[in-house]
């Protein structure tokens, strides 16, 4: 399958595919995402079967608005209304117990979905003019790195998808941040693009569960996810790391000073929006020929840095 650009004309070629039953990849502003008509269980089958997804891992499904997203719910408490009203359209997956409509595919037969508004201009007009939601997890084979550039989906998925939409590169650069609900409390299920401190600005504090208590409610939740196709250890300072010919090193805002076979920088300037922005293409870049480890430097723990150590630390398993 060739990459085209996300042209008017050819958001609707994928539009019509996705109505005939099937599969495309398509950009969101936190990675690419591999799409199906969420109403169609077979379409969404394909999904699983090209990223080599196991099916009891739940999908995420992207309305083109909070009226339709509103369609999939079964019941939404006040809390997260006001999450839709501030975040969306925006990085931010709700899970909620769902509508009858919605197939047990997409849900791994739980009685929850995961939904979120996507903020990008082309994955709104695709879902528009698909006539109804769309169920898309990330575009990439499973566990392995996050694609954010159509060439990313088209390294690793190569022909499965019926057409590949290219609109450049993601701008958050990493997933939706997962939210959902219990006893009316919101509990945070994956850190991701919209930092848990504005999250708690607006409906309090997020109560977050033990990793050995969290059962698999939401997508991206396995302990080994995102990884690179060559070993990755994180490292607090460069003297955690062994400099050589098949080393590589992924700095947070200063270049290390032994030798590596590559390094990538995620943000000079030391700006957690702007190294999350830059993760995944730099693990894309650093996982290349001759690699056999990636250092990666531990990075701030607060705001966006929550989410980017989220994802390494479950590259590391």
């Amino acid at each position: 399958m060739k990459i085209v650009k996300a042209t008017p004309a050819n958001i609707r070629k994928a539009a019509a595919a996705i109505r005939r039953g099937g599969v495309v990849a398509f950009p969101t502003e936190t990675v690419y995402g591999l799409g199906a008509d969420a109403f169609n269980p077979e379409a969404c089958a394909r999904i699983f079967e090209i990223k080599k997804r196991p099916r009891f891992d739940p999908l995420i499904v992207h309305a083109c608005d909070a009226r339709m997203a509103k369609e999939l719910f079964l019941k939404i408490p006040e809390p997260a209304l006001k999450l839709m009203r501030k975040f969306w359209p925006g990085p931010l997956t709700l899970v909620l117990p769902k509508a009858a409509t919605v197939p047990d595919i997409v849900t791994a037969g739980l009685g929850t979905v995961a939904v979120r508004v996507p903020a990008h201009p082309a994955a709104l007009k695709l879902i528009k003019l698909s006539k109804g939601p769309i169920a898309a997890p990330s575009a990439n084979l499973f566990g392995r790195l996050s694609p954010t550039t159509a060439s990313h989906v088209k390294k690793q998925l190569g022909n499965g998808p019926d057409i590949i939409l290219d609109s450049g590169k993601t701008s958050v650069g990493v997933e939706s941040t997962i939210i959902t609900f219990m006893g009316g409390k919101p509990v945070l299920l994956r850190a991701g693009g919209i930092a848990v401190e504005e999250i708690e600005a607006t409906v309090g504090k997020l109560f977050i569960p033990a990793k050995n208590s969290q059962k698999l409610s939401a997508p991206g939740g396995f302990k080994k996810h995102y990884a690179p196709a060559v070993k990755l250890k994180l490292v607090n300072t460069e003297k955690g790391a062994i400099p050589g010919p098949r080393a590589a090193y992924l700095a947070f805002s200063k270049p290390p000073f032994g030798k590596y076979k590559k390094v990538e920088i995620l943000s000079s300037k030391g700006d957690l929006r702007e190294a999350a922005a830059n993760l995944f293409k730099c693990l894309h870049s650093l996982e290349g020929k001759g690699i056999r480890v990636i250092y990666a430097e531990r990075v701030p723990g607060h705001g966006l840095g929550r989410a980017i150590m989220d994802r390494l630390k479950r590259a590391q398993y």
